[in-house]
């Protein structure tokens, strides 16, 4: 059977009413034994359920799960994908027993990129961030901080100096995020579907890393 079938409770419990506490949280390199975690984290991030959107949900997710196992899978030297876990119980304590599973909450997706299709060679390249999400019950935590921290720890491994994302410019919350990690507008993504149909543009942003 395809383990994505599985049901995701077999990975991240249910956590209805729970909020951990944030020094239980810790940043790691996600692994192939995170698919379903990851699947879960971002379906429900970026994927409603209400409506008809419901009825397809299971194809978006399901399309989610593949694409981010190609990507583990045949990962570049320059990429990395990041998990967020909670070792917390739901009692407030930290429960270590072995029978306790962290909870995956959050991720986050690096890698290099190019100003243009054109241009290849790293020189040109920079670190850019994609497909930051947080559990919706694991939101205002840190979560998103400590996974953007560690984010810029790598990048200067790498030897960068400026990381750099996209943001929609109605998504006020994410856009809150970044202007408090420190996070600055670059540009605006001026694209022809804002243009003729109305739809909200992207704003590039850039932070410098301190040294």
């Amino acid at each position: 059977m395809n383990p994505f079938f599985l049901t995701s409770k077999s990975q991240n419990p249910p956590v209805s009413g729970y909020s951990p506490n944030p020094s239980h949280l810790s940043v790691r390199v996600a692994t192939s034994a995170d698919l379903l975690g990851l699947t879960d984290v971002l379906a429900e991030s970026f994927h409603s359920r209400i409506g008809v959107l419901g009825w397809i949900y299971p194809i978006l997710r399901l399309g989610i799960y593949e694409d981010l196992r190609n990507r583990l899978a045949n990962s570049p030297d320059y990429y990395v994908c990041l998990v967020a876990v909670s070792s917390s119980s739901p009692g407030g304590s930290v429960n270590q027993s072995p029978t306790t599973t962290d909870v995956l909450v959050g991720t986050v997706e690096m890698g290099l990129r190019s100003p243009n299709v054109w241009i290849a060679s790293r020189s040109r390249q920079f670190p850019y961030l994609s497909n930051l999400a947080v559990h919706p019950e694991y939101r205002r935590l840190g979560v998103a901080q400590q996974l953007l921290s560690r984010c810029e720890l790598i990048a200067k491994q790498w030897g960068y100096s400026q990381l750099y994302l996209h943001v929609l410019e109605d998504n006020h919350p994410a856009k809150r995020l970044y202007f408090k990690a420190g996070y600055r507008l670059a540009e605006i993504d001026r694209a022809w579907n804002s243009m003729l149909f109305g739809q909200p543009k992207r704003l590039f942003m850039r932070k410098t890393l301190k040294t």
